[in-house]
């Protein structure tokens, strides 16, 4: 029979990150790596599930917080590392796990990155958010004008202390941002070698530091050279557009690539918009409201009549019921319900992305008062999670 520990020392979390890694196709951490894998194995979160002596399946999560529609920042949990063994899977490992680190989460809500879109919404997971990866042609990219403030690049000493700072500061600017937590950085920051070539990019303004820039550049076999962002945060548009000054005009860059917003508005930084390609849209945020009554709290709501929601949550019954929402917030209420939804779906449409009529006319809900529905749930900017994990 399947049993659910908590890990608890360093060679425990060494094979379960083995194992994790096996199931995604991956070799076993090395020497080299594993001292920065290491700090992000947090004490009390890190679960197993054995068969006897052997383990066959894994999931921890990470203690931060995320913003949700107007503003609030609550806390968080970033379930990662979800793995079975290969020859365990369909065997109800991966559902022990869940329902054994839903139930325990102090969170009243968790996101995770899905390996595979049909897996989570039985447990509760919906999609929640979006990202756009997009390719811009640099050799035609042309920003016009001169930049507002000034860039300088910094080491990676200094990077390592200032970075999480500026973060800290103006990274969590949209629903769906989370805060990074000291493991998070200490393996992001693991990148000190020649071969790794990461450049760090730094934007002042009348204020002092406001944005900042991660890249790499690779070269293909045909000489060819490719930038691929891998972090950028910003706290006003000067600096947005500023580093993207910096970034076009780099001699040697052919290709720049970017993971944004649904609604970034980037093509029209350049004189002409087709040199940005949206190569893909795919799936980011994966919801789950662990705490129904909390969540729906916290968060702020658009100008409708109310309408009375109710949830229901097959793994977490204490969400299930009925609660009424209006633009001054949400309770609990005993009233006939105008929607009934299951809670993954519930995630689906709580940062925004997703409408309530979208999923009506897709027959996955009942109910009436759609539109309504709509505009409670809507927000002014798309969500998006530049922290992958």
């Amino acid at each position: 029979m399947t049993e659910i520990r908590v890990l608890t020392d360093e060679a425990q979390y060494r094979a379960h990150n083995t194992l994790f890694r096996r199931a995604m196709h991956w070799g076993p951490p090395t020497d080299e790596q594993w001292p920065a894998t290491l700090p992000s194995y947090e004490p009390g979160r890190v679960l197993a599930a054995f068969e006897g002596d052997e383990m066959v399946g894994t999931t921890q999560s990470f203690a931060c917080a995320m913003v949700v529609p107007g503003g609030a920042v609550v806390p968080h949990a970033a379930v990662s590392r979800v793995g079975v063994r290969p020859d365990y899977t369909r065997r109800g490992v991966l559902s022990g796990l869940m329902r054994e680190q839903l139930s325990t989460l102090s969170e009243p809500v968790a996101t995770l990155r899905a390996s595979e879109g049909r897996i989570y919404g039985r447990f509760g997971y919906g999609l929640a958010g979006r990202v756009r990866f997009l390719r811009i042609d640099a050799r035609k990219a042309v920003i016009p004008g001169s930049p507002a403030g000034q860039v300088r690049m910094v080491d990676p000493d200094t990077s390592d202390e200032l970075l999480p700072e500026l973060h800290a500061r103006f990274g969590l600017d949209r629903p769906g941002q989370i805060s990074r937590w000291p493991g998070w950085w200490a393996r992001a920051l693991d990148r000190k070698t020649e071969a790794e070539n990461r450049v760090m990019v730094v934007h002042s303004g009348p204020d002092g530091d406001d944005g900042y820039v991660c890249y790499k550049v690779s070269e293909d076999k045909d000489f060819k050279h490719h930038m691929e962002v891998q972090d950028f945060a910003w706290a006003n548009a000067d600096a947005w557009r500023d580093l993207w000054i910096y970034l076009t005009r780099l001699d040697l860059v052919d290709t720049i690539e970017v993971d944004a917003a649904l609604d970034d508005p980037l093509h029209w930084l350049f004189e002409d918009p087709r040199v940005v390609y949206t190569k893909d849209v795919y799936d980011q945020i994966w919801l789950r409201l662990v705490d129904v009554p909390r969540m729906l709290a916290a968060r702020t709501y658009g100008t409708a009549g109310p309408v009375v929601i109710e949830v229901r949550d097959r793994l977490l019954p204490a969400n299930d019921g009925c609660y009424r929402v209006s633009p001054d917030g949400a309770e609990r209420v005993e009233a006939k319900p105008d929607i009934t939804i299951p809670v993954d779906l519930l995630g689906a449409v709580y940062l925004g992305d997703t409408k309530f009529s979208d999923l009506a006319a897709a027959r996955r809900i009942e109910g009436s008062r759609f539109a309504e529905a709509d505009a409670l749930f809507a927000g002014p900017v798309a969500p998006l999670c530049s922290t992958f994990f």
